[in-house]
């Protein structure tokens, strides 16, 4: 019995090193947090004035940058444009048709629907919670007392997949910006 003790504890400290080495290792991370796609990410993000670490944060939490994911509620492509989004998109942006597959594409939609959120919320937190529950959503939870006490900040998601996914996109903000702002990259 005291031996499983022992090696449990040996066990626990070795992941603990191990997850110490991975997050302080500057390569690893950058496999862990690539920025495939940069050229289209910067220039989207320009236009949309968004923060493009914003943007690679979000791919990588949708789609883990493969273009042709799809989702069981058919989502699709690197950011995950859900079909209403996608044909919203082509009418504003004068496209009769578009590769919602094609990364370009994909990343301008994405872009332009995550500017449509910051113009609506100018709140990070709200804007991410959108993008993953719905703006229609986050407005009815923004006038029930049991999500906002202000009208202005939720102060709690009921939907478990939007509030994790609001949670993991941040932490990926917060990584994506750490290893790659200011580096010219």
């Amino acid at each position: 019995m005291m031996y499983k003790k022992k090696y449990s504890l040996w066990i626990f400290v070795i992941i603990i090193i191990l997850v110490f080495f991975i997050l302080n290792n500057k390569f690893l991370l950058k496999v862990m947090y690539p920025i495939h796609y940069h050229e289209y990410v910067y220039e989207y993000s320009k236009e949309y004035n968004l923060d493009p670490y914003l943007v690679f944060a979000i791919i990588r939490t949708e789609s883990k940058f493969f273009p042709y994911a799809k989702s069981r509620k058919g989502a699709k492509g690197l950011m995950q444009i859900a079909p209403i989004t996608e044909n919203w998109a082509k009418e504003e942006l004068n496209k009769t048709k578009v590769n919602i597959y094609d990364p370009k594409t994909n990343i301008h939609i994405g872009c332009w629907y995550l500017n449509k959120l910051f113009n609506q919320f100018n709140d990070l937190d709200l804007v991410i919670a959108a993008y993953n529950g719905g703006s229609g959503n986050v407005d009815r939870w923004l006038t029930d007392e049991r999500y906002s006490y202000n009208g202005i900040n939720l102060t709690n998601i009921p939907f478990k997949e939007t509030k994790e996914y609001v949670k993991k996109v941040k932490e990926s903000f917060t990584i994506y910006k750490k290893l790659y702002q200011g580096r010219g990259e």
